[in-house]
This record gives structure tokens, sequence and C-alpha cells, in this order.
């Protein structure tokens, strides 16, 4: 009997687990093109969630990144959720980015992504700083569906 389409595989799993260490490296190695690994061309970063703006395609996205002078050098990947239903797949995970001398952010990124030819790929990206608790990352997507 045939899977159901929304079920992933090992392999699948092993892929979109290392698009945030991708991401991470990215940002940290201010490697913009390597953003091509991550995103998809027609991809959305929405950045409202902490106080910032909505990117809208890869290009977009990339000339956010090197417009930012203040991002941390240091991005560590927490928590790492795919989860994949009939609405297709998603993928959560936090941040802890290093800002300083003993100083630390944390955010929570809320990902659709997509097989492409290329591998899988973040679609639709939502970053909030906000957590109702520290046992539920749930925040309010405000109707994104993900």
């Amino acid at each position: 009997m045939p899977h159901a389409p929304y079920l992933l595989t090992t392999a699948d799993r092993v892929e979109i687990h290392e698009l945030p260490g991708r991401y991470g490296d990215a940002i940290d190695d201010r490697n913009w093109p390597a953003l091509d690994s991550v995103f998809t061309e027609d991809a959305i970063f929405d950045l409202t969630g902490v106080g910032s703006r909505i990117c809208k395609g890869l290009d977009d996205i990339k000339a956010f990144m090197e417009s930012e002078a203040a991002h941390p050098r240091t991005h560590m990947m927490t928590n790492i959720y795919a989860d994949s239903d009939e609405n297709g797949v998603s993928l959560r995970f936090r941040i802890v980015a290093l800002i300083g001398k003993g100083k630390t952010s944390t955010a929570s990124y809320y990902d659709k992504i997509v097989q492409t030819d290329k591998g899988w790929r973040t679609q639709h990206r939502f970053v909030s700083s906000r957590r109702r608790d520290k046992r539920n990352a749930e925040v309010d997507l405000k109707g994104i569906a993900l």
C-alpha cells in the first residue's frame, strides 16, 4: 500500500533538519549566495514578529541581509521539528544568537517548506520573539498557513 503523500522519508527528514544549519552558516559567514540552498526564489521572510519587515523573494532576502549590519555572527539552532500533513510540510526551530559580550537573543522560526528540483527549501518563514511559555512555541501566525 503506498504511503500518503505527506509522509516524509528518513532522507527527507535529514535534508529538512539541515536547513536551519545551512541558514545559520550563511548568516554567520555573511555568505549571501549560500541562501540559495535555504530559500525558494519566491520565498517570503516575515520578520514582523521581531519588529522588522517582510522580505519578498530571494533577492530581497539577500539584500536585506546585506544591509543589516547588526546581524549576530553566531547562531545556534535548537528544538528543530519537521511536521507534515495534508496541508504540506512545516519546520519550526529556535535560535539563540550571540549578540555581544555575554548577551544573547532568541527567536522562534516557523517555516513552510517545499521540495524543489534542488532539494527542500523554505517557501515562507515567520520569525517571532514571543512565546506563550517555555513548553509551547505556539504564536499567533496572523492567519498564515504554514
